[in-house]
C-alpha cells in the first residue's frame, strides 16, 4: 500500500501538537466536516495541515536557536508560535511571568492547557474566545496579586 505524505503529514503534526483523539477529530470535523482523515481529499488534507501551521505546528523542523537561548518568535517559550490574537498573547505572558515570580509551579504549556481547560472547558488557550480569554486573563491577574 503505498504512502500518502500528506496523511503522514496530519499525524505528524497531530503527535508534534500533543493533540488526544477527541481534540484532533474536533479539529479535524471544524475543518473539513469529516471526523476521519482517511477519506479526505488532497485538498482538505491540505487545508487540515494549514489549521495545524496555525495552531503552532512547525512541519517538523527544528528551530535554530536564538543567540540569547530563547527561541525565535516564541516570547513565552512555550514552543508556540506568536499568536495573532493580542488576548492569547497576553494569557502567555502573564503565565510566563508567572513562572518567573515562582508563582505558577508548572513550567511546561500543559499545565496552563489544563488550567484553561478547567475554567473554559477550551483544551488549547489559541481556540478560546474573547470572552473566555477575558476570564482567564482576570484570574491569572488575581491569583498573581493573591501571590504578591
Amino acid at each position: 500500500m503505498p504512502r500518502d505524505p500528506l496523511l503522514a503529514q496530519i499525524h505528524i503534526a497531530r503527535k508534534d501538537l500533543g493533540l488526544g483523539d477527541d481534540v484532533y477529530r474536533d479539529v479535524l470535523e471544524r475543518v473539513t466536516g469529516s471526523r476521519s482523515s482517511a477519506g479526505l481529499s488532497d485538498t482538505k488534507r491540505k487545508k487540515v495541515i494549514r489549521e495545524f501551521r496555525r495552531m503552532g505546528w512547525n512541519g517538523g523542523w527544528k528551530r535554530r536557536a536564538d543567540p540569547t537561548g530563547k527561541r525565535r518568535g516564541d516570547p513565552a517559550g512555550s514552543g508556540r508560535s506568536h499568536s495573532h490574537k493580542g488576548y492569547i498573547r497576553k494569557i502567555f505572558a502573564l503565565w510566563k511571568e508567572m513562572q518567573r515570580l515562582g508563582v505558577w509551579r508548572g513550567d511546561d504549556v500543559a499545565s496552563l492547557r489544563a488550567f484553561v481547560k478547567k475554567m473554559t472547558g477550551c483544551d488549547d488557550p489559541e481556540w478560546l474566545t474573547w470572552p473566555q480569554a477575558r476570564n482567564v486573563i482576570e484570574a491569572l491577574k488575581k491569583i498573581k496579586e493573591r501571590a504578591q
